[in-house]
């Protein structure tokens, strides 16, 4: 196993990294089940942050400590919330969309590890993230108007996995759905039995490794530029430079010559 060694970071949250520049982050309030408040919100987001300036991180994994993912927002803190002014309530609502909006837009591909329950915030970060396996036992929901209030800040991430149709479901009834239902609505990619969960993501991480780690960063960038846009003389030309940027650059001269070489590009070890 590659060696590990912890990044200081607050008692919220634990950063481990390997010596192949693999991050698991970790939610680490387990007698919270991993709830969001302004604290953990605001860790979370600066961490993240942290980690996106890291050029050579090459996979970032992210789970909850204990039985839970996450089990979104702390009901005190969002009753404290509510009760503030429409100022200070809507700056705390935008806080949390900014969480949300940083763990999208990471440059490097994230992993969402779902080891248990993931409940309203929790399915968001399951969506901002490129790639999502969740054990068996991990259960989901959009649970915000069982509390009379709407999934507002993630809602972009999650219609975005699941489309339309089945949010019209599970945003308006609140009900739980399993890891099976979760795959099928396309929120997680994967569902292993929990004693499978790190080898399954280990499996994934190792597709990411065997990859150039500028053209995985370029290739997630690329998706981020192409989706949903009319395919109109702009965007085929932007499509164009990309590749031909790509290209010519050295690690696609090592990867191409490996290829045809029959040997190893410089990336893997």
């Amino acid at each position: 196993m590659p060696m590990k060694h912890a990044i200081q970071r607050p008692e919220t949250l634990t950063v481990d990294r390997d010596g192949r520049g693999v991050v698991r982050l970790t939610i680490n309030r387990p007698e919270i089940r991993n709830a969001f408040d302004g604290t953990l919100i605001g860790d979370l987001t600066a961490t993240l942050e942290g980690l996106a300036a890291d050029d050579g991180i090459r996979a970032l994994v992210l789970t909850g400590a204990g039985a839970a993912f996450s089990a979104g927002a702390e009901l005190g803190w969002m009753r404290a919330s509510a009760e503030q002014g429409d100022h200070e309530n809507f700056q705390d609502a935008l806080r949390l969309a900014g969480l949300m909006k940083r763990l999208d837009d990471m440059p490097m591909p994230t992993i969402a590890r779902v080891n248990g329950a993931a409940m309203g915030g929790g399915v968001g970060l399951t969506a901002c993230c490129d790639m999502a396996i969740a054990s068996e036992a991990a259960v989901f929901a959009l649970s915000e108007v069982k509390l009379g209030i709407i999934p507002g800040a993630i809602s972009p991430y999650v219609l975005r996995a699941i489309g339309p149709r089945n949010a019209r479901r599970y945003f308006l009834t609140g009900e739980r759905f399993d890891a099976a239902a979760a795959r099928d609505i396309g929120l997680v990619h994967e569902v292993v039995p929990a004693g499978r969960l790190d080898a399954a993501v280990d499996d994934l991480v190792d597709e990411l490794l065997a990859a150039g780690p500028k053209a995985v960063r370029a290739a997630k960038d690329l998706i981020a530029h192409v989706a949903f846009r009319e395919i109109d003389d702009l965007l085929i030309r932007d499509t164009a430079q990309r590749i031909a940027g790509q290209r010519a650059g050295d690690e696609a001269k090592d990867g191409l010559g490996a290829f045809l070489e029959k040997r190893k590009p410089g990336w893997i070890a």
